[in-house]
C-alpha cells in the first residue's frame, strides 16, 4: 500500500475543493477504505443519479468540519467521521439533521429504526460500518507470534518498534487493558485521575520504541517495512493488505475496540439536498453488504449481514474477518462515545504534553 494518498492536514480551514455545481464531495479516510466507498457507494449512486462524486481524502475528516462552517465557507457536502466526533460536531450545532425518514426500510420491510444496529442513528449522522483498532503484526519480523494485548507492551520478550495512532482515543483503553484491567472497567477506571496516571504509565513504558501514525493507510506500510514489528490499526487495513495484497500481515483481535464510522453533513453543505440523497442511498442493505466484499468492515445494518459473501477476489468468505465475528469478541471493548464527547479535549491535552516530554 502506497503513502502517496492524498492527506489533508489540519490547516483545512481555507481549503475550497473544486467541483462542479452538480457533484457532491465526500470527505474521508483515503486508501483502501476510501477505495471500498467508490466501488459500493460512489459509482452506483452516480450510476443511478447522474450526481459525481467528489471524493477528497483526510486524516480525520472531522478536523476541518468546525472551522468551514464557522468561517461560513463550507467545502464538503457528507464526511465520514467517528462516532464521538460526530455526537460532538452535532452537539455544537455544526452539523445538519438528518431526517431517518428519507433512509430506505429494509428489502423485507423493516423500517430503518430497526434495521440499524443498536446507536447507529443519531440525530447528525448514519453509520455505515462497525471497525475496530485492533493490534497487528508482521509475521516476518517477530520470532514468536504475540497473541495478546499485553504482548504489545511487552518489548523485553517482543523487541522492536511498535506503531500507535498519535491521539488519547484508543492508547489509553488499550493501555489499561494491558496492565490487567477487564474490558469491562476500562471507562469507570479511566475516569478517574488514578486510571488515566496508570494508562499513562504504561504507555510510558515503551514510548521509546514508539512510532507515531496519523493516517489509516500507514500501519500497514509500516510493518510491511519492518520499520516497526508490532502495530495499532484499523482492521480493515490489515485485512487488505494481508489478503489483498499479500503482505505477511496478521491481526490479534484480543482487546480490540469497537466503534461506528458514520456519515454526516456539516452545516451549510453548498449541496445539502444530493448529500442527503447520497447518505440515504450509500446506507441501504445491499450498498452496506457490498462495501463488505472490498473491506472486512462490519455493515451498520442486521439486513445486510447475510448479504456479506466473498471478498472482491471472489474466494475469501468475509464474514470471519469482521470484528463483529464472534471468534473475535472474547476480550473486545466497544467504544464509549459519550466518555470521548466529554474528556476528549481534556485528554489529548494531557496526551500532547506526554509527548512533549
Amino acid at each position: 500500500m502506497k503513502l502517496t494518498t492524498v492527506l489533508l492536514t489540519t490547516a483545512l480551514t481555507s481549503v475550497t475543493f473544486a467541483a462542479h455545481a452538480a457533484d457532491v464531495t465526500v470527505l474521508s479516510w483515503g486508501g483502501s477504505y476510501a477505495k471500498s466507498q467508490e466501488e459500493a457507494y460512489h459509482k452506483p449512486f452516480t450510476a443511478a443519479t447522474g450526481i459525481k462524486i467528489n471524493s477528497v481524502d483526510a486524516g480525520n475528516p472531522a478536523t476541518p468540519i468546525k472551522a468551514q462552517v464557522e468561517a461560513g465557507n463550507v467545502s464538503i457536502d457528507v464526511a465520514d467521521v467517528e462516532f464521538s466526533d460526530a455526537v460532538r460536531l452535532c452537539d455544537e450545532g455544526l452539523l445538519e439533521e438528518i431526517d431517518l425518514s428519507i433512509l430506505p426500510d429494509a428489502p423485507d420491510g423493516t423500517p430503518p429504526e430497526e434495521d440499524f444496529i443498536e446507536g447507529a442513528l443519531q440525530d447528525c449522522a448514519v453509520a455505515n460500518i462497525v471497525f475496530s483498532t485492533v493490534m497487528s503484526y508482521n509475521t516476518e519480523t517477530n520470532a514468536t507470534a504475540p497473541d495478546s494485548i499485553d504482548d504489545f507492551f511487552n518489548t523485553t520478550d517482543f523487541p522492536g518498534k511498535r506503531g500507535l495512532r498519535k491521539t488519547a482515543k484508543a492508547n489509553l483503553e488499550m493501555a489499561l487493558m494491558a496492565d490487567g484491567v477487564p474490558a469491562s472497567e476500562v471507562y469507570s477506571i479511566l475516569e478517574t485521575d488514578e486510571g488515566v496516571d496508570r494508562a499513562f504509565a504504561k504507555l510510558d513504558s515503551i514510548k521509546d520504541d514508539i512510532v507515531w501514525w496519523e493516517a489509516g493507510a500507514q500501519p500497514p506500510q509500516l510493518l510491511a517495512d519492518g520499520e516497526v514489528v508490532m502495530s495499532t490499526a484499523y482492521n480493515g487495513r490489515i485485512f487488505n493488505a494481508a489478503v489483498g495484497e499479500g503482505q505477511p500481515l496478521e491481526i490479534v483481535w484480543d482487546g480490540q475496540i469497537l466503534d461506528f464510522d458514520l456519515f454526516v453533513i456539516p452545516k451549510g453543505a453548498p449541496n445539502k439536498e444530493d448529500a442527503m440523497k447520497f447518505v440515504a442511498f450509500a446506507t441501504d442493505t445491499q450498498r452496506l453488504a457490498d462495501q463488505a466484499s472490498w473491506i472486512a468492515y462490519g455493515p451498520a445494518r442486521k439486513s445486510s449481514g447475510p448479504l456479506v459473501g466473498l471478498y472482491s477476489d471472489g474466494k475469501t468468505e468475509m464474514a470471519p474477518h469482521m470484528p463483529t465475528a464472534d471468534a473475535n469478541l472474547s476480550n473486545a471493548l466497544v467504544n464509549d462515545f459519550e466518555f470521548w464527547v466529554d474528556k476528549d479535549a481534556e485528554l489529548n491535552e494531557r496526551f500532547n504534553a506526554w509527548l512533549a516530554s
